[in-house]
């Protein structure tokens, strides 16, 4: 592990957790993942960071196999489709990887394998006997999923074999009270019977988890809370199931190949795989990977949901500890749940697709701008509670801030300054003390949404955002602009400078947030925006106290944020409550 004193950071690597390719991506799993992620990406590249941005696909594991069994198709058939949906709706979101990959790819087996041959030749894997589930009638053990009863913490009734939804308890198979098989069909009893499996020795860890946990004290507490709970009793973790779909186990003799390497192992090496593919494919360099997981100046961040603290905390840490040579998160980003509120109710629900309560991407996108889904989301991240997705707040929060504050002062603004001046950013006479604090304001904004950007409270930096808005606002109607044009028209000229100045702002402000709507400003201002990425790029910052010249053309005005109609809203709202917006 490099040494922390000695790294300047001159790039940043950044992941978010590998979505399951067996179901459509909701609101859920954007809020906790990957908005914040997109965000923080979005806002290094202004500030012409070098930074890359890798994600992709989870694709082996049980929850893929039940849904192909379910389905009559093949597993094959359930990641191709959901990876090309999730990735479309990645896409049609802002999302902006660098790489969506596959961890179904051969390159992902050649990765996984190393760390696995890495560790066993570092005597932290070994075999062990354990009394799993088996189905006499498929004559087949039944790993996680495929089988369900009452959780043994609990009592819930639909707890998986090695985990509970309902408590997030977690425990060993055998511990499932009222085992029954899940699997289509299967109508025998479960019974207990023995199977070896390769484990991987966490407790080996535990001293330098301990160190390198120790060293991060500005992380959040859910991370922390849930990172030391383990790493205190750490035990040996099974790393293969009894499955035919997954990455091989790379040990000769017929004993390994009834077996596959479990999901949570392969899953967050899925990072490295496609780090490499991505050097291959851009660089035309096998090896142009290393740089961004083994050079001591790279800055490694993990964005997920608080369920995936353990993985991305305790258990991949020790992976890569286990390979020498890794760099380790220099932050690990954990996200709390967003919940749904019942407007029949008046409840907090936890989505899920049973209660048919989830709200997919792909239908969101439908009925909604990605401005609008961005801004909300944003607005009510769940980054140290758990928040609510609440149809009359998103319109409220989104119709009241977003449009009336931002955007409806960009227009104002334009339209008034296109009209009365020619199209062109007007001259300016005599800065007053308004004047000035105004154009202070920008910077002094930039810097506080800059500051909370680098703390990942986004939640703060967009609040920041709209302030910048409100001070607009206060400032043109104090100036009454539409009243100097008639008798002043060179204070109108200082007054509508200002306001020019201050879009352009909000204008580089919002491309982290609103990248969609920031494009559409800045066509409207005639500026270009840096776009960044793994090479670096100039610091868009600097714009914000470099003046947009007076006589620069601007084109004509158009609204930015068209408002959410409450009939419609209401509609879309029953759509959601009977279950049909996934």
């Amino acid at each position: 592990m490099p040494d922390d004193t000695t790294r300047d950071f001159s790039r940043t690597l950044v992941t978010s957790a590998l979505p399951y390719a067996n179901g459509h991506i909701h609101l859920g799993h954007i809020a906790g993942a990957y908005l914040p992620a997109d965000i923080y990406v979005r806002y290094q590249r202004l500030r012409g960071t070098k930074v890359l941005y890798v994600g992709g696909s989870d694709e082996y594991g049980v929850p893929i196999t039940l849904t192909a069994l379910k389905e009559g198709v093949t597993p094959q058939d359930v990641i191709d489709r959901y990876h090309t949906a999730n990735a479309d709706a990645f896409a049609r979101l802002g999302i902006s990887y660098d790489i969506y990959g596959r961890t179904s790819w051969d390159l992902h087996a050649d990765t996984t394998q190393q760390f696995f041959r890495m560790l066993d030749a570092g005597g932290h894997i070994h075999q062990q006997e354990m009394e799993l589930w088996y189905s006499p009638q498929l004559e087949r053990f039944l790993p996680d999923r495929y089988v369900k009863g009452s959780c043994p913490r609990c009592g819930y009734t639909e707890a998986n074999g090695d985990e509970c939804e309902s408590c997030g308890a977690q425990y060993t198979a055998k511990e499932l009270v009222s085992p029954r098989s899940n699997v289509p069909g299967d109508d025998s009893s479960p019974v207990l019977r023995p199977s070896k499996h390769w484990f991987l020795n966490l407790p080996d860890f535990t001293e330098r988890l301990k160190t390198w946990l120790d060293s991060h004290p500005e992380w959040r507490a859910n991370v922390k809370g849930i990172a030391y709970g383990w790493v205190n009793d750490l035990r040996p973790r099974c790393i293969t199931r009894d499955t035919d779909w997954g990455v091989p186990i790379p040990v000769d003799g017929d004993e390994a190949k009834a077996k596959r390497i479990y999901v949570w192992f392969d899953a967050p090496i899925g990072y490295v795989t496609n780090t490499r593919q991505w050097g291959m494919d851009t660089q035309g360099d096998a090896k142009a990977w290393e740089l961004w997981w083994k050079d001591a100046g790279t800055r490694m961040l993990h964005f997920i949901g608080k369920d995936n603290v353990p993985f991305h905390a305790v258990i991949f840490p020790a992976m890569l500890m286990g390979q020498g040579g890794y760099n380790l998160a220099d932050h690990v980003v954990g996200n709390e749940y967003l919940n749904i509120f019942n407007r029949r109710t008046g409840q907090s629900e936890k989505g899920s697709k049973s209660k048919g309560n989830m709200i997919s991407v792909r239908w969101a996108l439908d009925n909604f701008s990605v401005n609008a889904i961005r801004y909300y989301l944003c607005a009510i991240a769940p980054e140290s509670k758990d928040a609510d997705f609440d149809w009359d707040d998103f319109m409220n929060r989104y119709n009241g801030e977003l449009c009336d504050v931002v955007g409806n002062f960009a227009h104002r603004s334009l339209t008034m300054t296109v009209k009365n001046f020619d199209g062109r950013v007007p001259e300016p006479g005599e800065i007053e003390a308004g004047d000035a604090a105004m154009l202070n304001a920008i910077g002094e904004q930039a810097e506080a949404i800059a500051e909370a950007m680098e703390g990942f409270r986004f939640r703060q930096a967009i609040e920041r955002f709209i302030d910048l808005g409100r001070k607009a606002n206060v400032y043109f109607d104090a100036m009454q602009p539409w009243v100097t044009r008639k008798t002043d028209l060179a204070r109108t000229a200082t007054t509508l400078y200002v306001c020019c100045q201050v879009v352009r702002g909000l204008c580089v402000l919002m491309a982290p947030f609103m990248p969609e709507g920031a494009a559409k400003l800045a066509g409207i201002l005639n500026v270009t925006l840096p776009q960044g990425g793994p090479d670096g790029g100039s610091d868009a910052w600097k714009l914000l106290v470099e003046p947009l010249a007076a006589g620069a053309p601007l084109n004509t005005p158009e609204v930015l944020f068209p408002k959410l109609d409450k009939d419609v809203l209401a509609e879309l709202a029953e759509v959601h409550l009977r279950g049909e917006a996934y």
